[in-house]
């Protein structure tokens, strides 16, 4: 991903070189300030993403063929869909938002992923009518709430610059402005096909008021988008990064860029909610996303973790989080929340007690070594996103052979 333009607007401070967002701004100054703006509506935040499109009359149904969610019923306008890539053993080797004009198929990954998922893309075109197209003109710009139609607005009253390049002048089938597509997120409500893993949960889901989404826009548009956004309401502004992601870990909303590791299975993430169809039939990994679901229990499970300590160093990403001496998880995403202080996301082994007193590692990094080294410990409280029970709404209510092992223990 090229460095976003708004990176040279006054206030912006520039996110760590080895970021995931290291493209974007990571705040204008005040990022719990701007989280408010965000949430009430009156902030647009640049997002690091690559855009990759497919265009050819069989990309719907061929990449049907290789997600986890069905994406024939795509069509203009729709708010779109999001899916998943999928090695043969179930793990996540990609999330996308995929969008369609009616020409174009447009897909979002995270920064500086967007030439291997072209490059996998077109591996496996074989005869299909496709083509497959690295987007580096294209950049996304995210808002929440009522703040997401304003932007939209923006960036339909912006007039797109006459030297963008002709791939983006031709690839909206009916364009308008600068707005290339709009995208709304569908977390955390459960798509057709879908489900969650909540079961036995007793409290509403932390993500139940998060209404996020974001526009594609030409490269060249987005400062002019950025401005249009500002001027047409009051008490307006950009927001970082930081921002951003504090409002998607209080939500509970899996990043691909933080919470899947290697060995990450959509299940522990919750993401058979919006990102995969229990019966579309066959694609790579669907026999993991299947067994798992009516024959298993995912051994680990997303939760946020509400941190002790208002002021003080975070935790990094990757930091233990134990049950006594025990490690029983990882920080996968940590951010300072503007109400609710230290927050994180982080994948627990699944049978961890809920009610459990938990602690998290906070470490400094040594100069010599420039390894982390533990310094101190942090509590932790849960927050339930996936039970410990490891049952979806909808996996049978007994695994089968259940009589069987009964009669075995008699």
């Amino acid at each position: 991903m090229l460095p976003s333009p708004l990176l040279t607007r006054p206030g912006a401070v520039a996110s760590a070189p080895d970021d995931p967002d290291q493209a974007v701004p990571a705040h204008f100054g005040d990022p719990g300030r701007e989280q408010s703006a965000l949430v009430e509506g009156r902030a647009a935040c640049a997002l690091a993403r690559d855009v990759v499109t497919v265009t050819g009359p069989d990309r719907l149904s061929w990449l049907t063929t290789l997600s986890s969610q069905v994406l024939t019923a795509l069509e203009p306008g729709d708010g779109g869909a999001e899916t998943l890539l999928l090695d043969a053993q179930g793990h996540i080797t990609h999330a996308l938002a995929a969008l369609d004009d009616g020409r174009t198929l447009w897909l979002v990954t995270e920064a500086d992923s967007g030439e291997a998922l072209a490059t996998f893309l077109d591996s496996m075109r074989f005869m299909l009518r496709v083509e497959v197209t690295e987007r580096p003109d294209v950049m996304a710009l995210g808002a929440l709430g009522e703040g997401l139609e304003a932007l939209a607005q923006a960036a339909r009253d912006t007039a797109s610059d006459a030297s963008d390049s002709p791939e983006v002048q031709a690839d909206a089938a009916e364009p308008q402005g600068s707005l290339i597509g709009l995208w709304r997120d569908p977390w955390p409500g459960v798509v057709e096909g879908g489900t969650s893993y909540d079961v036995g949960a007793d409290r509403p889901h932390p993500g139940q008021g998060y209404r996020a989404g974001f526009v594609l826009v030409p490269v060249r548009s987005v400062d002019a988008v950025a401005r249009a956004f500002l001027a047409a309401g009051e008490g307006r502004r950009l927001a970082g990064a930081l921002a951003w992601e504090a409002l998607r870990i209080e939500a509970g909303r899996p990043r691909w860029a933080r919470e899947a590791d290697a060995r990450a299975i959509p299940h522990e993430l919750d993401w058979l909610r919006t990102a995969v169809h229990l019966t579309k039939g066959c694609y790579p990994g669907q026999e993991t996303i299947a067994r798992t679901l009516n024959l298993g229990r995912p051994p680990r499970r997303l939760t946020v973790l509400q941190l002790d300590g208002l002021v003080g160093d975070l935790p990094r990403p990757g930091a233990s989080v134990r049950m006594g001496e025990r490690a029983v998880g990882a920080v996968t995403s940590v951010a300072r929340h503007h109400e609710l202080g230290p927050i994180a996301l982080a994948l627990l082994r699944r049978a961890v007690p809920v009610g459990e007193q938990l602690t998290v590692e906070i470490t400094e990094v040594d100069e010599a070594t420039g390894e982390a080294v533990p310094v101190g410990r942090v509590d932790a409280a849960q927050e339930v996103l996936v039970s410990p029970e490891g049952r979806a709404q909808a996996s049978p209510s007994e695994r089968p052979g259940a009589e069987l092992r009964k009669g075995l223990r008699l």
